[in-house]
């Protein structure tokens, strides 16, 4: 498959509203990010150009740009901006990278990572949130993301191999199969862990696979098949 066109969101005139979303992402760019470790200029400049206000249910809009996660329908949640700004700079992205997202949610994460990567797969247990993201994606002009509703666990083969893997749900162990759909020299960023979980960086090189944890934190779990091959 062919690397498809870097993202074109549909720009229309400035409203007040949107103005004040502006300045808003600024105010969260500057204040949450920048003044903690958000230090990649391209992760910066993504998380100030991709409108969160449109990724979140329309009661929690005014809520769009604080540091926190929200919740969407059926359980699911969208991460808050620190973790998603967090993982997006681990995974080191220079424009090139061929990436897998497992766990599509809002679309909020697949639309900062298609704003600095080649192209994005993404995988969505939940058909009606699948069909939601591809709704919103595509009318935000979107057209380097390929997403499918699927279990996450079991990666995207036929895609197979990925420069980067992201994973935003939580198994108690890192799955095999994702291991495996990783290229090498290729990274791997996964929360892993039931209630108490640590985020992990997967790292492929020709000396095997090195894990290091980094920050706890706190996704949904897993479901499908993670379920069923949990490790005791």
């Amino acid at each position: 498959m062919l690397p498809s066109p870097k993202p074109e969101p549909q720009q229309s005139p400035a409203s007040g509203a949107e103005e004040r979303f502006l300045r808003l992402r600024e105010q969260m760019v500057r204040e949450q990010l920048e003044g903690r470790d958000i230090t990649d200029p391209r992760v910066l400049d993504a998380m100030r150009r991709v409108p969160r206000h449109r990724f979140v249910p329309d009661q929690l809009v005014e809520s769009a740009y604080e540091d926190n996660p929200l919740p969407l329908i059926l359980g699911q949640t969208i991460s808050q901006p620190y973790i998603v700004a967090y993982m997006t700079q681990v995974l080191g992205l220079q424009g090139r990278e061929h990436v897998l997202e497992i766990g599509t949610g809002s679309g909020y994460q697949a639309a900062i990572l298609a704003e600095l990567a080649a192209e994005v797969h993404t995988v969505e247990i939940l058909p009606e949130l699948a069909s939601r993201a591809q709704s919103l994606l595509s009318t935000l002009g979107y057209r380097n993301i390929r997403l499918r509703s699927g279990d996450g666990y079991l990666g995207w083969p036929e895609a197979a191999p990925f420069d980067r893997i992201i994973v935003t749900a939580a198994p108690d162990h890192i799955p095999q199969p994702l291991i495996d759909q990783l290229a090498p020299g290729g990274k791997m960023v996964i929360p892993v862990g039931r209630l108490d979980q640590d985020l992990i960086l997967l790292e492929k090189n020709q000396e095997g696979v090195s894990r290091r944890s980094m920050i706890p934190v706190r996704f949904v779990p897993m479901t499908g098949k993670a379920l069923d091959v949990r490790k005791d």
